[in-house]
């Protein structure tokens, strides 16, 4: 009986130590989440160094899903950013948004953040919520920095359709005013080899838009190109 006493007791000692080491953690995690992601609301370099050097995981999430880089990128804090990529942040994790570091970058036009993505490994089979690349985005609001950036890697998926049924070339038409930054994005399109006459889900043509919307500019170059 005595034994038998001692031994439940041991038990009892090891669940509760157990339990006490399990609450410990959660709390440690509770602590380091509220940390980092104060730094960087504060766009706090030092802060953020000596917490990557205290070993803490990069890959902590707030209640929006973000990691500390996810929340770096909105705020465009290219330096912050940097380091915790260089720290081997997930440039590809997504937030409750699907946006990532790296798809929200060319979104957004944040160049610098966009190139430490593509240095990080980038993938470019991580789409966002309208399954897109961050090309389509980047095209459509005429972010023409990224698009050049972007169009440098010719294993790039330049001809990717969406949800919406659209590729690229046809957002970059269908929702702009075919301004000057719309022609430059579109002769880029072209010169990177997209393929012009991919039609929306409707079989309207990316030159049937062009014309539709009387882009002189960007008809002459997409019948320059073949288009159709």
């Amino acid at each position: 009986m005595i034994k038998h006493y001692y031994l439940q007791l041991t038990v009892l000692l090891c669940l509760s130590g157990i339990a006490f080491s399990s609450c410990a953690q959660e709390k440690n995690m509770e602590k380091e989440k509220i940390t980092v992601f104060k730094i960087i609301a504060s766009n706090d370099v030092n802060a953020l160094k000596q917490w990557i050097a205290e070993r803490n995981n990069v890959e902590v999430r707030n209640e929006k899903g973000e990691t500390p880089l996810i929340a770096a990128t909105y705020a465009n804090q290219a330096e912050l950013a940097k380091l915790l990529i260089d720290a081997g942040a997930d440039v590809n994790a997504q937030d409750k948004m699907l946006n990532s570091s790296f798809l929200y970058a060319g979104a957004t036009g944040y160049l610098e953040i966009l190139k430490s993505g593509l240095k990080a490994g980038a993938d470019y089979k991580v789409f966002n919520r309208y399954y897109g690349t961050a090309l389509i985005p980047a095209c459509e609001k005429g972010h023409t920095a990224v698009v050049a950036e972007l169009l440098k890697d010719k294993s790039f998926p330049i001809d990717h359709i969406n949800k919406l049924g659209w590729t690229a070339l046809l957002e970059a038409i269908i929702l702009n005013n075919g301004n000057s930054k719309q022609v430059e994005i579109v002769a880029m399109l072209i010169q990177a080899g997209c393929n012009v006459n991919l039609a929306d889900n409707e079989g309207i043509t990316p030159l049937t838009h062009a014309k539709n919307k009387n882009f002189k500019a960007i008809t002459a170059l997409l019948e320059k190109a073949g288009a159709q």
